[in-house]
């Protein structure tokens, strides 16, 4: 996490192998004969680019980061996308892959049909997805009936989901998405020496307060989910919103998939209003997730720090967070979980 630390090693950096020339031949390896071009899209956890095809045609390729999920996990990720197609939901699905015959570097296709591909190289084993391009601009949250829209769109999606859960997929905890992270944190010293202890008090507050609400709101309907459901990744056309990147999907409540669009529903009633109305054409909303606001941005906030600490040996954290290893950034997360705390406060 400084300078001082050990150098980073192949499992910290596992993108180091993965160079354009290796994108295209994995790509040709299932039929996808690129012309040569490809672009890097916004993306760290995995490594996504749009690559341009011979036919004239583009793809969306993702190399999946190694070691973060199991090809079972991808697959049940996949499986889902074309479950929410096939009912006409519009979804980024995963394209069905073949092999093609000796291509320069095989890859092994998993799933019925296959979606998946493992390329092995000299320079490391990659598993990669392909699906179509698919363009579109930011939501327009501030409509009310384009929030309505939304709401049906979260609805139908929440509607396949409830059929039957993930079975190798994560389920939405405090333990893991908040206890795991604040543990991981405080085991690998990321946080300066000198607010380390206001830090971690704070947090601890913070977390004992979202399971205190998560208690208070008793059992709740867990279904799949998107799973990370903020406005990116939600693009907006002319013929209405579409999904893209499930890469988190999971077992959850239903609020995970919606609080990250409009924040605190006393703050913004009349655009939560329109987004359940939309939803509740489709889909039942149970009240008391409105009380999990709060406590889903918490955990989200005390995850995201973990999620950067994990990855920071990765070339691409540095670059893209260089606030992150300073001291002012960790005072300021001291005192954002001091605010959640107080905002979670029992009435």
């Amino acid at each position: 996490m400084t300078p001082s630390d050990p150098p980073p090693s192949s499992q910290d950096t596992p993108y180091a192998g993965l160079h354009p020339d290796l994108v295209l031949d994995a790509l040709d390896s299932v039929g996808l004969r690129g012309d040569g071009r490809l672009l890097q899209l916004n993306s760290y956890e995995n490594r996504v680019f749009q690559v341009f095809l011979e036919d004239g045609g583009a793809v969306v390729a993702k190399f999946y980061r190694p070691g973060r999920w199991s090809d079972e996990q991808i697959l049940e990720e996949h499986e889902f996308s074309a479950e929410l197609a096939a009912e006409e939901i519009p979804v980024v699905a995963p394209c069905v892959l073949s092999r093609v015959d000796n291509a320069r570097h095989p890859v092994t296709l998993r799933g019925e049909p296959p979606t998946l591909a493992l390329a092995r190289t000299a320079h490391g084993s990659f598993r990669f997805g392909v699906a179509e391009r698919r363009a579109g601009r930011a939501p327009p949250l501030e409509s009310v009936a384009d929030l309505e829209w939304i709401g049906r769109f979260i609805g139908r999606m929440h509607r396949v989901g409830s059929r039957r859960a993930f079975t190798t997929r994560k389920t939405l905890s405090v333990a893991d998405l908040g206890w795991a992270s604040r543990d991981w944190i405080c085991e690998h010293r990321v946080v300066p020496a000198h607010t380390a202890t206001p830090w971690k008090q704070a947090c601890d507050e913070a977390l004992e307060r979202v399971q205190a609400a998560f208690d208070r709101a008793g059992a709740l309907r867990v279904i799949r989910l998107h799973g990370d459901c903020h406005a990116g990744n939600v693009l907006w056309t002319d013929d209405g919103p579409h999904f893209v990147d499930l890469d988190d999907a999971m077992n959850g409540p239903a609020m995970q998939d919606l609080w990250m669009l409009l924040g605190d529903p006393g703050e913004n009633r009349a655009q939560w209003r329109a987004l359940l109305a939309g939803y509740e054409a489709f889909m039942d909303f149970d009240e008391r997730e409105l009380a999990l606001v709060e406590p889903l941005r918490t955990l989200r906030i005390v995850h995201y720090g973990a999620w950067l600490a994990r990855r920071w040996n990765d070339p691409a954290f540095p670059a893209a967070f260089p606030w992150f290893k300073d001291a002012q950034y960790w005072e300021q997360q001291t005192q954002l979980l001091r605010e959640q705390a107080q905002r979670m406060r029992p009435a």
